[in-house]
């Protein structure tokens, strides 16, 4: 993500059913500002952090995705949101299958994790979807979260379950 995508990412993160289980939920305009100063210096510091997604046609980010520290942690982490507009159309797969392929074939990565609101449904069928495997419930980002693991062989092993018959 970019500083130019302030607008659009204030305007996302204030929505309180976006951001139900993202962080402390719906964001003000400051706040906003400073979590995506955030992600771009995830960049500069790491060389990892978050992409704005956006349709093959579209100007405007319908979500973001991409691969993090874990607060407080050694691990990396995927992570994913979309605007409501997108929501069940298969965009958090396929956008978080990019984000942990490249982690484990660009960057050499050798274990990914995600974390989710134990309510988060949708957000968990995607980590079972990568071939994710649950490792119990953990405190993250200031509350219990779901936590889930993948390396890169589980990750293969799903992504060809995943892949449309020839």
């Amino acid at each position: 993500m970019m500083l130019a995508d302030l607008e659009w990412y204030s305007d996302f993160a204030a929505d309180p059913e976006v951001m139900r289980y993202i962080g402390t939920g719906a964001l003000s305009y400051a706040q906003a500002q400073e979590r995506l100063a955030r992600y771009v210096r995830c960049w500069e510091e790491h060389d990892l952090g978050m992409f704005s997604v956006r349709l093959r046609d579209g100007d405007v980010p319908i979500g973001w995705a991409g691969l993090q520290p874990l607060n407080g942690t050694p691990e990396i982490e995927v992570g994913y949101a979309f605007a409501k507009a997108a929501w069940g159309c298969g965009f958090a797969t396929e956008v978080a299958s990019t984000a942990v392929r490249w982690g484990f074939e660009e960057r050499g990565l050798d274990r990914i994790v995600a974390v989710a609101s134990s309510e988060n449904e949708a957000s968990r069928r995607v980590m079972d979807k990568l071939g994710m495997r649950y490792e119990g419930v953990r405190p993250v980002y200031g509350h219990d979260s779901v936590y889930y693991s993948v390396t890169p062989a589980a990750f293969a092993r799903a992504a060809s379950l995943r892949a449309p018959a020839r």
